[in-house]
């Protein structure tokens, strides 16, 4: 039976062996009842010579392989995220060449989906930054997606709550985006507690009011907007916008914490998804989706039901450092050889929060291979001094 010591809350150790059976994917070709969106993450290089505080270094092929990864179980992807360090290590140009990379790889897999964030992060959200330069970084990285032969999800912008003045102009500049493009495009509220630079996003610090904006901007544009992505961890705020929306827009959830709920839905609707914990739990999640499919909601429930605490976890505050802990899945199942992430943020969480991830992903039944993923842990965790 492999084990791991691994650190506990009171200071102290214990030795840990997993128990818990993986849960298997639904074969290929099942199709999801909700529309299944994976944020997916990069893999670095650490073996390239850069310096990785201020350069990415990206292993394309590794990347890649994650994504033909998702895309097998039933995910579309949602590509060049804030799960792929948008913002937090990824560059805007390597960004650019992720979207460009992936929308060329989907060409060649029969099924494969994704959509593309498009933001403003090669613009420094410095003082005195304008609303014309936050809509030419917008209509750049349009541009590349576009070109690519991409749909667009419109990112939330640091640079935009520097420049507005007020809901207008959010009103102005986002309508001026959703004409300018092709297809229809995906709205993203990213809340504070995934990004404090984006506190008064829409124009307001009230959620309320900002959410009105918000409603106001999708009736005038309806027809261009295929949905908007929530991710406040507020499942009442969703559900309350989710009822409001318009005719033929869709709810994407993005609330990592009360996910299961709000996909499954209630009598006066469903959310679909564009989740990042979706890359973490993406066997667990494709089966409990078959299951929903089936409409065997006992079985969906059960299949994700230990998956939450995983994720509140992933997720805890400071929210924006999940990231850490979707990569250290993807190592110790196999994705990738190294726990290495793009500006060096597996060093964001602690041993103590990676031995509790490990528990959690183990109840869960996401430890595709204990003794991978015990002889993985024990090198991370002697890293650190523990064992």
């Amino acid at each position: 039976m492999p084990s791991v010591t691994l650190p506990t809350a009171e200071g102290g150790t214990e030795i840990y062996a997993p128990t818990v059976r993986a849960v298997a994917a639904p074969p290929g070709g099942v199709a999801f009842p909700r529309i299944a969106y994976a944020a997916a993450h990069v893999v670095a290089d650490p073996r390239a010579m850069r310096d990785p505080w201020l350069t990415p270094a990206i292993d394309w092929e590794a990347t890649l392989a994650f994504r033909r990864h998702l895309w097998s179980l039933g995910f579309k992807v949602a590509e060049a995220m804030d799960t792929s360090q948008r913002g937090m290590g990824l560059d805007w140009p390597a960004a650019a060449e992720l979207i460009r990379r992936s929308l060329a790889e989907a060409r060649t897999v029969p099924g494969a989906d994704l959509a593309c964030g498009v933001g403003t992060d090669q613009l420094a959200p410095a003082p005195g930054v304008t609303l014309d330069r936050v809509r030419a970084a917008y209509e750049e990285q349009l541009e590349t997606v576009e070109a690519a032969g991409g749909r667009a999800i419109l990112m939330a912008s640091r640079a935009l709550v520097r420049a507005a003045k007020g809901p207008d102009d959010y009103l102005r500049l986002y309508g001026d985006l959703i004409r300018q493009a092709r297809d229809k495009l995906v709205l993203h509220w990213l809340g504070p507690m995934f990004d404090q630079q984006l506190e008064g996003y829409w124009g307001s610090s009230d959620l309320g009011a900002a959410a009105e904006t918000v409603l106001t901007l999708i009736r005038e544009h309806s027809t261009k907007v295929e949905g908007i992505k929530i991710s406040l961890l507020d499942a009442g705020r969703e559900v309350a916008l989710r009822r409001r929306l318009p005719e033929g827009v869709l709810m994407f959830t993005g609330d990592d914490f009360n996910y299961p709920e709000l996909i499954e839905g209630d009598a006066l609707g469903i959310s679909h998804a564009l989740l990042g914990i979706f890359d973490a739990i993406a066997p667990v999640a494709a089966a409990a989706l078959a299951a929903l499919g089936r409409d065997d909601r006992a079985r969906y429930r059960e299949l994700l039901a230990p998956t939450v605490p995983l994720s509140r976890t992933i997720f805890e505050a400071p929210t924006q450092f999940y990231k850490a802990g979707v990569v250290l899945l993807a190592w110790l199942n196999g994705h990738q050889d190294h726990f290495v992430m793009v500006g060096g943020m597996q060093s964001a969480r602690s041993a103590l929060h990676y031995a509790q991830v490990f528990r959690l992903a183990d109840a869960a039944g996401l430890l595709r291979d204990p003794d991978r993923a015990c002889a993985r842990m024990r090198s991370l965790m002697a890293l650190h001094g523990v064992g």
